[in-house]
C-alpha cells in the first residue's frame, strides 16, 4: 500500500472516531440528507425520462422539465418528512449498516404511497405520471441504498489490516468458525493477522469468494497457496477439529515451512462468537486430543446455582479447574480447601484478579485433621462436596504406602463422615481408572475409596454419594506430557517405560465439565467413568512431541515401574459399561465396604488394603 492510501486510511478513521461525537453527528446527518436528496432527485429524473422514451412523447425535454419543477419539491419534503420520521436521520441506525436497510424500503414505501394519492389528486395535464412514481420510488430506493453499500464497502476497505501491519494468513475451514474469524480480522484494522486465503476439502467452497478472501483449495494445496500467496501462517479455524484432523493438517503445513495456529473448541458457534484474541499457537494436547464435551446446563444449574460448594485438593490441577468452572453456576458460596497455601494463593488470583487470601472463600487445611474438617463442616455448612484431594504419584506411593492409606483412605472416610453428619446433598469422590482392577497403592487406595463412598451412600439418609472415576489429564502437574516436555527442554532422552505402553487422556477443562455433570445426573452409590475416548500409545506421543520440537532427541525404554500396567482399564472386572443418561459417561455399580473395618495407625498399609479389597 502505497503513502496516499495510508494517508486515506488514517483520514476515514479519523473521520469514524470524529463521528462518534454530538457536534460532528448533526453534520454527517445532513451530508446523509442531502445524498438522499440527490439520489430521489435524480431517481424521479431517471423515472420520467424512461417513462417518456418508451412512450415516444414527444418534446420531451421541455416536458420533462415542466413536470420535475412542478413534482421534485413535493418528493423533497415528503422523503426529508418520511425519513425522519422513519429515523433515517435520527440516527437510529448506523449509516451504511444493513440494520438501516429496513427503515430504508419503509421510507421509500410510505413516500411512494403518499406521491400516489397525491397524484390522484392532481388532474392537470403536465402531472407526474403514476408509473413514473412507482419506478422513481423504486429507483429512490435503490440509489440510497447503493450510496449507504458503497460507503461501506469503501470505509470496510479502508478498515482492513495491511501487508506493512499484518501477517499473511492462511485459513483452514471455511465454515462458520472460518468465516467469523476472518470477518472479525477484516474490520480491525489493528489485527496481527491478514488473511489472504482460504482452504477446505469441502470441494463444493472452492472457487468462492468469503468477505473478499478466496477459496484456493484443499489441504492438498496448502504448499502452492502458501507459496502464491507469500503467506507465513496457517490457522487450523475448526473449533470442533479432533486430534486426527489437527494432526494431519499441521504436518501438511510444516513441510510448507508454516506455523500453525489454532481456534479453541467451543460447545456451539450459534451461542458463542469467535474472536481474534481467541487464535493460539498449536499446543502437544491439541495434537493428542480434544473431545468435544455437550453438557446440560439445566440440569447442572438445579444442584449447583445458590447452594455452597466445597472443593477439597482445590490447590490442584482439577480441582482448581473445577473452581474456576463452578464458579460459573452461581454458587451461594464456593470454599477452596487446600493444604498447599501458594497453590491456593494462584488459585484465588486466576479467579478474582485479586489474593490477599484474607477473606473465607480459601481455607487451609489438612484432611487428616478430623477436628478441622469437622468445624469447617459446622461452620460453613457446605451443601455440595466435590472430593479432588489426594496423592496421586504412583512411584512414590509405592514406597511410601501409608501416607497414601492416611489421606486417601483415611482422609475420605473422616470427608464422608463429616459430610453426613452435615447433611450434605451432593458428595462426590474423585477417582482414576486406577482403581479399576487395582495393582498399585495408589489403585488400592481410590478403589477403597470408591466402596467407601459407596458404603455412605447406603447409610446416609437422603443425600447423594457418587465417585467418578477417569484416567490421565492433559496438563495436569506431574502428567507424562509435563515430563516429556521437561526431558525436551533439557536436552533429553526422553524416556518411555514400554514401548507398546497406552493411557487415556483428556483435556481438564473436558474432564471437569463432565465431572460436574456427572454430579448431576449420578445415583447415589454409583461409580461414574467417564468416556475417554481411544487410549494413545506413549510411545508415539513422546515421538510426536520430539518431532514437534525440532530437535534430535533420543527415546529410551526403561521398563515398567512397580504397580504400573502396560494398559490401564476404565472398568474392573464385572462392571458394565451402561449410559443412559449421557454418551460419555457410564454409570457402575460398586461394592460397599464396611468404614469401621478401617485401621487410623496400620502397621502394614499395603498388606491391610489388600486384604480390605479381598475379604469384602
Amino acid at each position: 500500500m502505497n503513502d496516499r492510501s495510508t494517508t486515506l486510511k488514517q483520514f476515514v478513521l479519523s473521520l469514524e472516531r470524529l463521528g462518534n461525537t454530538k457536534s460532528f453527528s448533526s453534520v454527517t446527518g445532513l451530508i446523509q440528507f442531502v445524498l438522499d436528496i440527490v439520489a430521489w432527485s435524480a431517481a424521479a429524473t431517471m423515472a420520467l425520462l424512461m417513462r417518456s422514451v418508451l412512450q415516444d412523447v414527444p418534446n420531451i425535454g421541455s416536458l420533462a422539465q415542466d413536470t420535475l419543477l412542478r413534482a421534485l419539491p413535493a418528493v423533497v419534503i415528503i422523503q426529508a418528512v418520511t425519513g425522519y420520521v422513519v429515523g433515517i436521520y435520527r440516527h437510529r441506525w448506523r449509516y451504511g449498516s444493513f440494520d438501516e436497510v429496513k427503515g430504508l424500503i419503509v421510507s421509500a414505501t410510505i413516500t411512494t404511497i403518499i406521491l400516489l394519492l397525491l397524484r390522484f389528486m392532481d388532474r392537470s395535464p403536465d402531472a407526474f405520471p403514476r408509473s413514473a412514481i412507482v419506478a422513481g420510488g423504486i429507483l429512490g430506493l435503490f440509489f440510497t441504498a447503493a450510496s449507504r453499500y458503497t460507503w461501506r464497502l469503501a470505509r470496510e476497505q479502508l478498515r482492513r489490516p495491511t501487508e506493512l501491519t499484518a501477517q499473511k494468513l492462511l485459513v483452514y475451514g471455511a465454515g462458520e468458525g472460518g468465516i467469523q474469524i476472518v470477518n472479525t480480522m477484516l474490520r480491525n484494522p489493528n489485527s496481527p493477522f491478514l488473511p489472504v486465503a482460504f482452504l477446505d476439502d469441502n470441494i463444493a467452497t472452492h472457487k468462492l469468494s468469503i468477505s473478499g478472501v478466496p477459496v484456493l483449495g484443499g489441504r492438498e494445496t496448502i504448499a502452492k497457496v502458501a507459496l502464491r500467496t507469500g503467506a507465513k501462517t496457517l490457522l487450523i479455524a475448526i473449533p470442533s477439529a479432533d486430534s486426527k484432523l489437527i494432526n494431519e493438517i499441521s504436518e501438511v503445513a510444516r513441510d510448507a515451512r508454516l506455523e500453525v495456529k489454532i481456534l479453541p473448541a467451543v460447545q456451539s458457534l450459534n451461542e458463542y462468537t469467535v474472536d481474534a484474541s481467541e487464535i493460539r499457537d498449536l499446543t502437544d494436547e491439541d495434537l493428542l486430543g480434544r473431545h468435544r464435551v455437550k453438557i446440560n446446563l439445566d440440569e447442572i444449574s438445579q444442584y449447583l446455582v445458590n447452594r455452597r460448594v466445597l472443593v477439597t485438593g482445590a490447590g490442584g490441577s482439577i480441582g482448581s479447574e473445577l473452581c474456576r468452572q463452578l464458579i460459573r453456576f452461581n454458587p451461594a458460596e464456593l470454599i477452596m480447601l487446600d493444604r498447599d497455601e501458594s497453590a491456593l494463593h494462584e488459585l484465588q488470583l486466576s479467579i478474582y484478579g485479586r489474593a490477599l487470601l484474607d477473606t473465607p472463600q480459601t481455607v487451609l487445611a489438612d484432611l487428616r485433621d478430623e477436628r478441622a474438617i469437622n468445624e469447617l463442616f459446622k461452620a460453613r455448612k457446605p451443601q455440595v462436596v466435590f472430593h479432588a484431594a489426594a496423592l496421586k504419584h504412583l512411584p512414590l506411593l509405592e514406597r511410601y504406602p501409608h501416607e497414601a492409606y492416611q489421606t486417601n483412605v483415611l482422609g475420605t472416610a473422616k470427608m464422608l463422615k463429616a459430610s453426613q453428619q452435615a447433611g450434605v446433598e451432593v458428595f462426590i469422590n474423585i477417582s482414576t481408572d486406577k482403581a479399576a482392577n487395582p495393582i498399585s497403592i495408589l489403585g488400592f487406595s481410590k478403589r477403597i475409596a470408591e466402596r467407601l463412598t459407596a458404603d455412605f451412600a447406603f447409610r446416609s439418609g437422603p443425600g447423594k454419594y457418587i465417585s467418578v472415576r477417569f484416567g490421565n489429564v492433559l496438563g495436569s502437574r506431574g502428567s507424562v506430557l509435563m515430563s516429556f516436555r521437561d526431558q525436551i527442554l533439557k536436552g533429553g532422552p526422553v524416556t518411555v517405560t514400554h514401548r507398546g505402553v497406552t493411557r487415556y487422556f483428556m483435556t481438564i477443562s473436558e474432564a471437569v465439565q463432565l465431572v460436574i455433570q456427572a454430579g448431576a445426573i449420578g445415583s447415589t452409590g454409583e461409580v461414574l467413568v467417564l468416556d475417554m475416548g481411544k487410549p494413545v500409545n506413549i510411545h508415539d506421543v513422546a515421538e510426536q512431541l520430539v518431532r514437534n520440537s525440532g530437535k534430535p532427541i533420543k527415546i529410551e525404554v526403561v521398563g515398567l515401574r512397580i504397580g504400573e500396567k502396560v494398559h490401564e482399564e476404565l472398568f474392573g472386572d464385572g462392571e458394565l459399561d451402561e449410559r443412559p443418561r449421557h454418551p460419555l459417561i457410564s454409570h457402575v455399580s460398586v461394592k460397599p465396604i464396611d468404614q469401621t473395618s478401617l485401621i487410623e495407625n496400620p502397621e502394614d498399609s499395603r498388606q491391610l488394603m489388600i486384604q480390605l479389597l479381598q475379604e469384602q
